[in-house]
């Protein structure tokens, strides 16, 4: 699954997703809403073009890491501090190219895919380029 929601993610869900038999490995990252001095975040991303550069990473990841699986989830809209932001479910028929491939997705989606965080600390707000980027 590869998608874009105002909803919590059911991790577990993605977990089972990525349960194949050739799968020796299954990674995940979640990425949470951290305090440094906010109170929230703002979230919005195109959409369209969003979907699309997922697609496209998920499928580079799968090719370049040997990955069976790939399930990423990002969230959009204004979360709280702790709440989810992004799940990333990578499997593959040994660990370590389930955590090559989790951690380049990672980085990948930090880079291109258009996501603007607005950082909420009271009255103020602050625009950043990436959901990850700090």
């Amino acid at each position: 699954m590869i998608s874009i929601t105002r909803d919590d993610i059911d991790i577990s869900t993605l977990i089972e997703q990525a349960r194949k038999p050739e799968s020796g490995g299954i990674v995940t990252f979640v990425g949470t809403v951290r305090d440094d001095g906010i109170e929230a975040l703002d979230l919005e991303v195109c959409e369209e073009i969003a979907l699309a550069d997922l697609n496209r990473i998920a499928e580079e990841a799968k090719n370049q890491f040997s990955l069976n699986t790939v399930e990423i989830v990002h969230r959009c809209g204004r979360l709280k501090l702790t709440e989810t932001i992004v799940v990333i479910v990578c499997g593959a028929g040994h660990r370590q190219e389930a955590f090559a491939g989790c951690s380049w997705i990672l980085e990948e989606i930090k880079a291109y895919v258009p996501i603007w965080k607005k950082d909420i600390i009271g009255k103020t707000e602050q625009w950043h380029f990436s959901t990850t980027d700090k």
